[in-house]
């Protein structure tokens, strides 16, 4: 067997439980953004040093692999699917939970920079939103489980957190947006 098939050469793939598909079918463009996520959490991993959170990150890219199972199987009713599940979404709001009574909710919005790590892990955040934006638009399309939607507005909350702390550890101050405004008024 071969990497390339072919199939793709006319802009058609392949879609689990629905046979051949354009391309640029939402449910294709759902798995891409689930796709870019894993990979850009992957370089991510490159720039964090703290062993216990590079493990939570590696476990978040096996769920990443569940989220797109549970996506290509939102059809089927077999129970050999993997899905996501509510023990893996409380697992990120206790994260989330943990690092709130830490760091507190800022009241004002955030610019996304500072130390490397932090830097992405804001745009591993940002992707997740893009990923979760893709997932609202076929969930009509599908029969989504709620709980994917809920995992991904979880995980991008707890990269925000993340992004968050770790500029903390370094003692970087987060800074706030600077609005400038055009003549009076």
């Amino acid at each position: 067997m071969k990497v390339y098939t072919k199939i793709g050469d006319e802009g058609k793939t392949t879609f689990f439980g629905c046979g051949l598909i354009d391309k640029d079918d939402p449910r294709i463009e759902a798995f891409g953004a689930l796709d870019e996520l894993n990979s850009v959490l992957g370089v991510t991993l490159c720039f964090i040093e703290d062993e216990k959170l590079r493990q939570t990150l590696l476990k978040i890219q096996n769920d990443l692999f569940q989220v797109g199972a549970d996506l290509a199987g939102s059809a089927m009713t077999t129970k050999n699917i993997p899905r996501i599940n509510e023990e893996q979404v409380k697992e990120l709001e206790s994260a989330i939970d943990e690092l709130d009574s830490k760091l507190g909710i800022p009241h004002k919005f955030v610019l996304p920079n500072g130390t490397v790590s932090s830097c992405f892990l804001h745009l591993t955040r940002a992707i997740t939103r893009r990923a979760e934006r893709s997932l609202v638009s076929v969930k009509d399309l599908l029969q989504l489980n709620p709980l994917l939607l809920i995992y991904v507005n979880r995980l991008s909350d707890y990269l925000y957190m993340l992004a968050r702390d770790a500029n903390k550890e370094r003692d970087v101050k987060e800074q706030q947006p600077m609005y400038k405004y055009l003549g009076k008024g």
